[in-house]
This record gives C-alpha cells, sequence and structure tokens, in this order.
C-alpha cells in the first residue's frame, strides 16, 4: 500500500519545483529588498500614504513567495515521513504520510491558483456593478439575490465591503455598484463579468409558473495612483442630485450624489453613499479611472468581452452561467462547463470554484464561449 503513495508524493515534489522555477524568486527577493530599504530612512512615516503603499507592495510580494517556501518547507515533512514509514511499517505512520499528503496537495492547488493572478491589476481591489435585466420584478428581485450572494463571499474572505450606488426597485434592486477591498480581489472577480440567468419558480406569479430572469455584472479593479489613466476636465460632464434612500436629515436635503459622464466613451458612473458631495466625487473619479483602463486597455488588445459584456442585452442567449431552481436544482458555467447541484451554498457565496475554473481555462487557453446553452428546463 505504502508503494501507491510513492507516485503522488513524487509529483507533488515536481509540481512543487516547477512552480517555484517560473515563479523568479530571486527578482522578487531583490525587489522586497528595494522597499524595505526605502522603508529605513528616517523621513519614510513623513508620507504616511506613500508609506502605506510601499508596505503594502512589500507585502504583497512576500506573499507571491513566502507561502511557496512554507510548502517546499512541508514537502521535506513529507519525504520524511515517507522515509520513516518505509523504514517502520507502521500503519500509523502510513496513515500520517497520507493525512501530509493530502494537505500538502490541497494548499499546492490553492497556491496555484493564487500564483495565475499575475495580470497588472490582478492583486487590486474591485467595484462590482450588477444591473437587472429582462424579467420586470423578477429580475430586481435576482439582481438582489447576486449582490447578497457577493456579499457573502466578499464576507466568506474577510474582505471590506461598501456599497457605492444603489438604485432600488419595488421588487428588489435596480442596479447596485460596490466596492470590496482586499488582495487579489479583482483578479478572483474579473471572471464574474457577464450575464447571470435565473430559472425558478417566481415567488411574485400567483399560477406558481416558472420564470426566467436575467442580471448582468461587470467587474472593474480600483487603482492606484501607479496606474496612469488621462482624464481631460472638458471630456467630463458632472451632474449633481439628491440621493435616495432613507438617509437623515441631512443625506436627502442637499444635492450631494454625483454622476460622471464621460464623453468620448460614454461611460456612466454615479455615487451617492458619502454625505459630502466631495467625496462622492472622489469616489467618482476613482470609479471612472478604472472603467477606462478597462476599456482603453481592451481597445488596444482588442480584446472587448469584459466591456461589451455590459453593453449586451440583459437577456436570453448571452448569459455565462444559469441558476436553475426548478425543476432540479444545478449551477452551470457555460464557459467553463464547471457545474455544481448545490445552489443554495453558490447563494451563500460559494462560488470560488467557479472563478478557479475560469482562471485555470484562461490560463490553459481553453476556448471561454458562452454560447452553451443546453439546460434542459
Amino acid at each position: 500500500m505504502l508503494e501507491e503513495l510513492k507516485m503522488p508524493v513524487m509529483e507533488l515534489g515536481s509540481d512543487i519545483e516547477e512552480v517555484w522555477s517560473r515563479l523568479d524568486s530571486v527578482a522578487i527577493e531583490k525587489k522586497i529588498a528595494e522597499k524595505m530599504a526605502l522603508s529605513e530612512a528616517p523621513d519614510f512615516w513623513n508620507d504616511h500614504e506613500k508609506a502605506e503603499k510601499i508596505m503594502s507592495q512589500v507585502r504583497k510580494l512576500k506573499n507571491r513567495i513566502e507561502p511557496w517556501k512554507e510548502l517546499k518547507a512541508e514537502y521535506s515533512d513529507i519525504q520524511a515521513m515517507y522515509e520513516l514509514a518505509l523504514e517502520s511499517g507502521d500503519p500509523a505512520d502510513e496513515d500520517e504520510l497520507k493525512k501530509m499528503l493530502d494537505q500538502g496537495r490541497k494548499k499546492f492547488e490553492e497556491l496555484n491558483i493564487l500564483n495565475l493572478l499575475s495580470g497588472e491589476v490582478d492583486d487590486s481591489s474591485a467595484f462590482i456593478t450588477i444591473h437587472s435585466g429582462a424579467g420586470g420584478t423578477e429580475a430586481e428581485d435576482w439582481a438582489s439575490m447576486l449582490s447578497r450572494m457577493y456579499t457573502r463571499w466578499a464576507e466568506r474572505h474577510e474582505f471590506k465591503i461598501e456599497v457605492v450606488d444603489l438604485l432600488e426597485a419595488e421588487g428588489g434592486i435596480k442596479s447596485i455598484t460596490m466596492q470590496i477591498d482586499g488582495d487579489y480581489v479583482y483578479g478572483h472577480l474579473k471572471g464574474e463579468a457577464g450575464i447571470h440567468r435565473l430559472v425558478r419558480i417566481s415567488p411574485f406569479d400567483a399560477n406558481a409558473r416558472r420564470h426566467t430572469s436575467f442580471a448582468s455584472v461587470f467587474v472593474f479593479p480600483v487603482l492606484d495612483d501607479s496606474i496612469e489613466v488621462e482624464i481631460r476636465p472638458e471630456d467630463l460632464r458632472i451632474d449633481t442630485y439628491r440621493a435616495g434612500g432613507k438617509g437623515g436629515q441631512h443625506v436627502n436635503k442637499t444635492d450631494s450624489a454625483v454622476r460622471f459622464t464621460h464623453l468620448p466613451t460614454g461611460i456612466v458612473v454615479a455615487c451617492q453613499s458619502e454625505r459630502s458631495q466631495i467625496f462622492n466625487r472622489q469616489a467618482c473619479m476613482s470609479m471612472l479611472r478604472a472603467k477606462l483602463y478597462e476599456y482603453y486597455r481592451e481597445q488596444k488588445e482588442k480584446e472587448n468581452a469584459k466591456y461589451s459584456s455590459e453593453k449586451k442585452d440583459i437577456s436570453w442567449g448571452n448569459q455565462i452561467r444559469s441558476y436553475v431552481f426548478q425543476p432540479y436544482t444545478m449551477v452551470k458555467d457555460h464557459r467553463t462547463k464547471y457545474e455544481t447541484g448545490n445552489i443554495q451554498a453558490v447563494m451563500d457565496g460559494d462560488i470560488d470554484e467557479f472563478m478557479d475554473a475560469y482562471l485555470v481555462a484562461k490560463w490553459k487557453g481553453l476556448p471561454l464561449s458562452s454560447d452553451d446553452d443546453n439546460l434542459e428546463v
């Protein structure tokens, strides 16, 4: 039985060494040393914001290699346990080896997913916008359900969430923009952009008929000052209006909400989450920079999938994922073909496997078509 574990042990070691060789740890260590040298300057913390950014960069660089160093050390322990089990022939040692091997493989898979997030802004926080589409009240409820799903996902990972803009409707949500702050949020969420379809027996239908509803999801990164995006004042139209919602004594009595329209591209962003118009303007500018970054990058690469996903009809035939509640339960991603029957877990934010499947498919260069619609509903 122990001989059957020899190959998995060797394969894990080979996989770890292959990834480690691609990490270029020497270059990363050099960058860490350079930035840490800056932190030793006497006036380093005089500019607190700049200092925080440098330390954040150091942390992200360390996060790229430190976990792999730990895994290499753990693999050495696995090898030692394998040798011990060979010598002792003790079933308890063999059981311990299996446990260590399973844990090592699981950690490798988790770290390898993070290793796929190597894009320029993959390590950034993200804005996520959800619009209800075809389906009326049912679609507005569906947009609300998706908002809850991504909120639960963020909470699972202990990310910070803030609602930046919200347009409520009788059935739930017409549109919502949330900012989710944390490491690699954009890298994980970017594959969620597209049309999401819901199939269920509508709670709003007195005849209990099955309805199909749609909502669009758009994801774009929160940019720091190191990413340059040119926005000319003459290209902006700025509108102010009174914030909606329950608010307070102040929020609904002044024109604190702000809407920016970028005239050359037609991109519109809005914010009403802050009491102050000044802070809402700052938030709008941050969102506009992020959207323009995505737009110009995609124009340059002639890959308009992300931007056009929000521009597509939010209706039948354009969905990237379907969520079926009746007559059976299933969530299926039409691009990667990954699916699960545990729809309740998905709606509670357990969507990491869908995200990981997308990242792996992108890394392997697999076709990510969203036109597969072979669901028997």
